[in-house]
């Protein structure tokens, strides 16, 4: 498996340097990106076949991989999955950039052509109601009737107990972040990547794992925007309350409204916005 962090020699610039303008070489420590390919099929000897790649940050990478198919409607639970491993691909040396997962018997393969059918839009809202009603139609639970209420004192902390966990931004400065806090505001899961929905993937695929869905009762907090594609996953999933330190998209926001899902926004310190069902955030 890849490193999460790698290091590179760069040149830093200090324009305010008390003796002028100073050029110095010196390594920094970088995010690591790299493909994971994921591929699936039926138990036994027949051979997997390709479903997808994402470039993500190597680590944790099962449950990237469980993630993606849970939320994605591919698989309803860790029932659905006989064995998921890693495996070493075709490059020497071996980067074991690729997860094989073989379904339970009875569990539907994907099409051949299923990886161009994932719902990753980016929210532009050409396509809004049929995409809504595409994730309506794959998801199993329904978040509307989730009694969790959250008091918005304890929301505006979660960002900073979020911040305390992200050790690999600490040393980078380039990974987002997703965290799962119980309705008290306990950090159950933390998970990092180079993609916000990677991010999520990992914490929703050690759920899968855990077999700990549906996320009843849960706060997913996201160090990003909220997009489309994390509202889909957060629903798929089970999670009544999506939260993100920046924006949310259009599409995003119709899409909570539609799955009773509250949507928080702009996290940041002493304020937030809450663009869905905001009977969930109390004074």
């Amino acid at each position: 498996m890849g490193r999460a962090t790698d290091r590179r020699v760069v040149l830093r610039v200090d324009l305010d340097a008390a003796d002028g303008r100073t050029l110095t070489r010196r390594p920094d420590t970088l995010a690591a990106e790299e493909p994971l390919e994921i591929r699936v099929g039926a138990a036994g000897p027949a051979r997997r076949r390709p479903l997808a790649v994402t470039m993500r940050t190597p680590g944790a990478d099962l449950d990237l991989a469980l993630g993606f198919l849970l939320t994605e409607g591919l698989i309803r639970s860790a029932d659905d999955v006989s064995t998921a491993q890693l495996c070493a691909g075709a490059e020497t040396p071996n980067t074991y950039n690729v997860v094989d997962v073989a379904l339970a018997p009875g569990v539907p393969e994907p099409a051949v052509e299923a990886s161009r059918q994932f719902l990753t839009t980016s929210a532009c809202g050409v396509c809004g109601k049929e995409s809504i009603e595409a994730v309506r139609t794959r998801s199993r639970y329904e978040v509307a009737g989730d009694p969790l209420t959250v008091a918005a004192e304890l929301l505006a902390e979660l960002p900073q107990r979020l911040r305390a966990g992200q050790q690999g931004f600490d040393r980078t400065g380039g990974l987002h972040a997703a965290g799962l806090f119980t309705g008290d505001g306990d950090l159950v899961v933390l998970r990092e990547d180079v993609g916000r929905h990677n991010a999520v993937d990992k914490v929703v695929g050690w759920a899968v794992r855990e077999r700990r869905l549906p996320l009843a009762g849960h706060v997913l907090l996201v160090s990003g925007r909220a997009s489309f594609e994390l509202t889909q996953k957060a629903w798929m999933a089970g999670v009544p309350l999506l939260a993100a330190v920046s924006a949310p998209s259009t599409l995003a926001v119709d899409l909570a409204a539609e799955a009773g899902l509250t949507l928080v926004g702009f996290l940041r310190g002493r304020t937030m916005n809450v663009y869905a069902a905001p009977h969930r955030v109390t004074g």
